[in-house]
């Protein structure tokens, strides 16, 4: 049996590379580690994220909640996490009753959350 010790990296697939590159390096704080013409790889902790170049016609397409990044944080508070992102014109939601989930899409609507205090 291979026994896998941890995740790599995830890729998503993106319309503007640039945009996308400038949202999770400024606003996440994530580190580019791999650079090309059409991909950008991220850095999260020991955890890497793939930006991808959409290829094709089709839109993009996202998933429901159980479609989502889920990104650990060192640490902060619901109001002050939710204060920065929304200081960047992100729109924050959470679910109802949980005061450690904060749920926000990406510039092509990838579902993302943040983990903290837990």
């Amino acid at each position: 049996m291979i026994a896998a010790s941890g995740i790599d990296h995830i890729v998503l697939h993106c319309s503007d590379i640039g945009r996308a590159k400038k949202f999770y390096t400024e606003i996440l704080g994530m580190t580019v580690y791999r650079e090309s013409d059409g991909q950008v790889f991220l850095r999260a902790g020991r955890q890497g994220v793939a930006l991808f170049k959409k290829q094709g016609e089709a839109p993009l397409t996202t998933g429901n909640d159980l479609n989502h990044l889920a990104l650990n944080v060192a640490g902060g508070t619901y109001e002050s996490l939710k204060a920065e992102l929304e200081s960047h014109g992100v729109t924050v939601g959470g679910r109802a009753g949980d005061d450690h989930c904060i749920y926000f899409r990406d510039p092509d609507g990838h579902r993302l959350q943040l983990m903290f205090g837990c």
